[in-house]
């Protein structure tokens, strides 16, 4: 394979396909790098080779025009990727991008870049949320996709957002029961959000029908309510449930509930490692899910040949990030010298992303969930840190995301940081009565993934390396 691009794309959800579509369309020779085998990201992921015969869904028939539009752009679609650095080139005249394929070590140049790394879920930590049984709803929600199985056989669906019905509703068609749905919000919530999503009746009309399939089958929805506990040893064998005030937080009687399985998320989180990484300028705008690259709305950054698009650059929506992606996708096209033409292309964005931003604040965690995280409660995973053992730490005089990652090791795992890392900077906020915007991120270094030592090192052999006799005694 020829490794020398003029563009790569980072990610093939929504924004990086569409970016890498609109980038082959004037003539350039682009690669996408994603880690799923197949283009389509979490919102249109494909479906899995043992269930391609389960019945279509408007995700998978999108996400299947989109892998088609791809094929036919001519672009290289490099699936199954792990992006584990990015740096310029000694020459200085493009990129070097270090990935793992399989198990081996590949180089792929380009001479300019564009992140579409999407974003992740957060979920406010609290007792048992680590337990076998315990999936974030953005990560159930793509196993469904994935799969075409439920969780499990009696589920708690809990959290913010549409995606709190959309995925208690897809439970129930896949044959799964739904226990109840739990949500922090109030019916007011949504009826002063509709007015900002008033522009996509489409989508209005499908969320309606997740409701009415709940309602028909009598699954209780407990408004202004939060999961504050899953209980078990092993596994999930129930959770407790309490009522929030306006701030979310939970009042001190719990409600047991029996479950085998609990979904729940509060919010996304722009993922912006590679972009922080690639040396992006990041600013704080809680309304785009906290830290975002500083860029242009076509994606244009302050580092020369680097753009970013999507939910990474800010959330706002699977609609919004195939627009951003297109503009992106040209922005760089021109960036090389190609001749393109950006027509309609930022009206459209801005009535996207209306959507998507009303969205969005309906999903935003509020400050009195964070009363959900006790002591004892696990903050980070990959470290098996309580909010304890990091309180201990800031106590200490450790007030940045930095100090707690080198004192305790927060961050320093298998994820990188993700699951804890906005838990933790909220805490320091809390603890130093510091803004959330002042707690800088922690600094980026590579891997951005794990990476074996054994795919690094390649067909090196041990075995031929010269070792000299030893010296007589």
């Amino acid at each position: 394979m020829n490794n020398a691009f003029d563009i790569a794309v980072l990610g093939a959800g929504p924004a990086g396909s569409h970016a890498a579509i609109a980038a082959a369309g004037a003539g350039l020779r682009v690669a996408v790098i994603d880690e799923q085998g197949m283009a389509g990201g979490q919102v249109w992921r494909a479906k899995g080779a043992d269930v391609l015969s389960a019945p279509a869904t408007p995700e998978s028939r999108s996400g299947d025009a989109l892998r088609a539009r791809l094929v036919a752009s001519g672009a290289v679609h490099i699936g199954d990727a792990r992006l584990w650095q990015i740096e310029r080139n000694i020459e200085g005249s493009a990129f070097a991008l270090y990935v793992i394929i399989g198990n081996t070590a590949r180089v792929v140049t380009a001479r300019a870049v564009i992140i579409a790394t999407g974003a992740r879920e957060y979920v406010q930590p609290f007792p048992g949320w680590t337990l076998p049984g315990v999936t974030g709803l953005a990560g159930v929600t793509a196993l469904m996709k994935r799969t075409a199985m439920p969780p499990g056989q009696r589920t708690v669906v809990a959290g913010t957002g549409p995606l709190v019905f959309f995925a208690a509703s897809e439970i129930r068609r896949l044959g799964g029961t739904v226990a109840a749905v739990v949500t922090p919000h109030a019916r007011r919530d949504w009826a002063r959000a509709l007015p900002g999503m008033a522009g996509r009746v489409d989508l209005l009309a499908r969320g309606a029908l997740w409701l009415a399939d709940l309602a028909v089958a009598r699954v209780p929805v407990l408004w202004r309510h939060t999961v504050t506990r899953a209980q078990g040893d092993r596994a999930v064998v129930g959770v407790e449930v309490a009522t929030v005030d306006a701030d979310w937080t939970p009042a001190i009687a719990r409600r047991p509930l029996k479950v085998d399985s609990l979904c729940i998320g509060h919010g996304l989180i722009p993922s912006s490692e590679t972009a922080r990484m690639a040396g992006v300028d990041m600013e704080f705008d809680a309304a785009l899910g906290g830290w975002v690259p500083r860029a242009a709305p076509d994606g244009t950054t302050d580092v020369h040949g680097v753009f970013v698009c999507g939910d990474g650059a800010g959330i706002r929506g699977a609609d919004a990030a195939v627009i951003h992606g297109e503009r992106a996708g040209r922005a760089a096209a021109g960036f090389l010298g190609a001749v393109v033409s950006t027509d309609g292309l930022a009206a459209r964005y801005r009535r996207a992303s209306r959507f998507g931003l009303a969205v969005g604040a309906l999903s935003m965690s509020r400050p009195g969930l964070s009363a959900l995280t006790t002591p004892d409660a696990i903050l980070c995973r990959c470290e098996s840190l309580s909010q304890a053992a990091v309180l201990a730490e800031i106590d200490s005089g450790a007030y940045s995301t930095n100090a707690v990652k080198s004192g305790r090791r927060a961050g320093m795992g298998p994820c990188g940081g993700a699951f804890c890392q906005t838990a933790i900077a909220r805490l320091l906020a809390g603890q130093t009565g510091t803004p959330e915007a002042d707690i800088s991120l922690p600094t980026p270094r590579p891997p951005l993934r794990p990476v074996s030592a054994a795919a690094l090192a390649g067909d090196f052999d041990y075995d031929a390396l010269p070792i000299p006799t030893p010296a007589p005694l």
